[in-house]
């Protein structure tokens, strides 16, 4: 057997071991395949396009909070339901970029870069989301859920990768967490989408509707109630601290975040559906070639709660 082959059979049979440990912790409605050993899981017979009851979202939300990125894989969902399954989650937020919204929903954001002809504009839609973040940190009321769906997949490029932010924090020595203990960040939507990126995508009247907010690096999952990290690319500086510093800080942070063993990483296919939890993750996409690859995804993101330490 080559060596390649052994690695094959290996992480298979590594996968199917995971798929019946987890099937054993609990009585799933539906079939659980873990992605990584840390990090994900695959929801394997359910069909969001056939709606989504109570008692089935009970399960769902479970495995949600468990694995905090959750997979479904393709099938054909359509706006509506896409916003109706969204709902079971909480509020879905209404973008204050309203260029992107999408299908007469007011609550889904299209990131594309097709022309009217459907075809590649040479236009990436958001460079912010080539850096790692969370989804609506720039909001006093925070991002819970993110709800994407894939239409249209680059053949290279435009993954969405993700890091768990529970891990980040156990990862940090004493001194750091001592360090950030108290500290707060104040995240600010103009930086990461306009002067961070060298790009302006919001009006005067959009920055004054999302003015900067400040949370605690280090916060406390509502559900869960464990402490993890609460950064990204949407933190601009810490407050009370000179500017340089709190920025040199927060990079640092974000950086010390990413473990390769707390990572996932996923190659998106055409109709497929993702979920994760942005009060403990953080994620980006992956650049592509914009004037030669098509990229289209239709997201919601469900408000949480206000940050607590």
């Amino acid at each position: 057997m080559g060596n390649g082959e052994w690695v094959t059979k290996s992480l298979i049979t590594h996968n199917t071991d995971m798929l019946v440990q987890s099937q054993k912790q609990h009585r799933w409605p539906f079939d659980v395949r873990p992605l990584t050993p840390k990090l994900g899981a695959e929801i394997i017979g359910v069909d969001l396009a056939r709606g989504v009851d109570d008692a089935l979202f009970r399960s769902i939300h479970q495995a949600f909070l468990q694995y905090q990125v959750l997979l479904f894989g393709t099938q054909d969902l359509p706006p509506g339901r896409q916003v109706e399954f969204s709902r079971h989650f909480g509020e879905v937020q209404i973008h204050v970029m309203n260029q992107y919204r999408a299908d007469g929903h007011p609550e889904l954001y299209r990131l594309s870069n097709l022309d009217e002809n459907g075809n590649p504009n040479g236009k990436h839609p958001d460079k912010g989301t080539l850096a790692w973040h969370t989804d609506g940190s720039w909001r006093r009321v925070t991002g819970q859920a993110t709800i994407i769906y894939a239409e249209v997949v680059a053949g290279e490029g435009g993954e969405t990768h993700f890091c768990d932010m529970y891990g980040a924090y156990q990862r940090l020595s004493p001194e750091w967490k001592r360090r950030i203990a108290n500290l707060r960040a104040v995240h600010n939507l103009d930086f990461s989408r306009t002067r961070r990126h060298g790009e302006d995508p919001m009006t005067e009247a959009q920055r004054r509707e999302v003015p900067p907010v400040d949370h605690p690096i280090v916060r406390t999952h509502p559900d869960t109630g464990r402490k993890c990290l609460f950064l990204g690319d949407h933190a601009e500086y810490i407050a009370g601290m000179d500017y340089d510093e709190g920025r040199a800080l927060i990079d640092e942070l974000n950086a010390l975040a990413v473990h390769p063993d707390l990572t996932y990483e996923h190659r998106w296919t055409p109709g497929e559906l993702i979920v994760w939890d942005n009060r403990c993750l953080m994620h980006r996409a992956t650049d592509y070639d914009p004037a030669v690859q098509r990229r289209v995804v239709r997201r919601c993101t469900v408000l949480g709660e206000i940050p607590r330490q």
